[in-house]
């Protein structure tokens, strides 16, 4: 089939814009063109609005983080501060105290750090008698036991911590095992 224009049929969307536009004047067809380009420069302005927000997000996004990650220690910071006071009075006063004192100094820093901790979300976990779990527990011996059943925590060596239920540091810990 050959492209000459006696054999090219007309499109049937153009020829019904070319006679519904037989009918428009001049004014009639600048008025429609400034309408189109009015709502081509609102739909441009919509765009850029919504780029300039998009960016603006972004960068409140990360400003965020970048304070989180600068100030996200601040909670730990001022639950510690009275540990660290305790213990510089400790040091300050370590020569005039006895030993009974020191211990119980000792004891209410401890005290002090324990409820720091806990008020941050930090947990102590003591697995002595719970079965070994190798998710939360680090098994540093094996102990024959007649008392304990095989495979359960004899002791803790070291005492695991989680932090709001994510393990911080596994329990490291004596497994028993059967007696010989």
């Amino acid at each position: 089939m050959s492209d000459t224009p006696s054999s090219h049929t007309p499109d049937p969307a153009s020829s019904a814009t070319a006679q519904a536009g037989e009918g428009l004047t001049l004014d009639d067809l600048k008025a429609l063109l400034a309408d189109a380009e009015s709502r081509c420069q609102q739909q441009r302005d919509q765009h850029l609005r919504a780029v300039a927000e998009l960016d603006n997000v972004r960068k409140r996004a990360q400003r965020d983080v970048e304070q989180a990650h600068r100030f996200g220690i601040e909670r730990l910071a001022q639950e510690l501060l009275p540990v660290k006071d305790s213990l510089d009075l400790a040091v300050e006063n370590a020569a005039r105290a006895d030993a009974a004192a020191l211990a119980e100094g000792q004891a209410a820093t401890l005290r002090l750090l324990q409820k720091a901790l806990e008020r941050i979300g930090i947990t102590e976990l003591d697995p002595t008698g719970q079965p070994f779990d190798a998710d939360q527990h680090e098994a540093v011996a094996a102990q024959p036991s007649a008392t304990a059943e095989p495979g359960s925590v004899l002791l803790a060596v070291q005492r695991g911590y989680s932090l709001n239920g994510r393990l911080l540091r596994a329990a490291r810990v004596v497994v028993a095992r059967a007696p010989d």
